[in-house]
């Protein structure tokens, strides 16, 4: 072997081994705030959105809801269906909606967030998977769709090869 060889193998290697050492570095950083978090370091509204969610998709919410509505509508007489019984129903109803509406954003953009950086971890880690598409969410919408194409093909050609050995047995 060559001393250039020796060099560029040495220096491959050091190369790889401060990546895997960043890598580290950043997932132990990762795991420290993550553990933080659980020790209540979390955001007041991320805590909030979390057991409003967890909250709002019970049964007992809906069955509690529900009997509003019912109690609400047999009140009906009594009032007179009158205006303002009528503005009680629908201002409650339009102020619940309104501030769900931005706890269920919260709560998916979580998720989401949450789902992507997943997804590329598995596209990093498996060997010859395309790293190119890890954090394709961040590309412009153009890209993003031709991006789509481009695998809307290739499926479309892995759906004939197969089909095509199906049809050969």
């Amino acid at each position: 072997m060559s001393s250039a060889t020796t060099h560029q193998a040495k220096n491959g290697g050091a190369q790889a081994a401060k990546r895997h050492s960043s890598a580290h570095s950043v997932h132990r950083g990762f795991a420290a705030n993550s553990a933080a978090q659980r020790n209540g370091n979390t955001g007041w509204f991320t805590l909030f959105a979390q057991k409003t969610a967890q909250l709002a998709g019970r049964p007992g919410t809906f069955i509690l809801a529900t009997a509003i509505v019912v109690v609400w509508g047999l009140t009906g007489p009594l009032f007179g269906y009158s205006d303002t019984w009528q503005l009680v129903i629908n201002t409650g109803t339009t102020i619940v909606t309104f501030l769900m509406v931005f706890l269920i954003q919260h709560t998916q953009n979580r998720d989401s967030l949450a789902l992507q950086v997943k997804l590329d971890e598995l596209i990093i880690k498996l060997h010859g998977a395309g790293n190119e598409l890890a954090g394709a969410e961040d590309l412009c919408d153009e890209d993003l769709e031709a991006l789509h194409e481009q695998y809307r093909k290739r499926a479309a050609q892995a759906k004939d090869t197969l089909e095509k050995r199906y049809q050969s047995r």
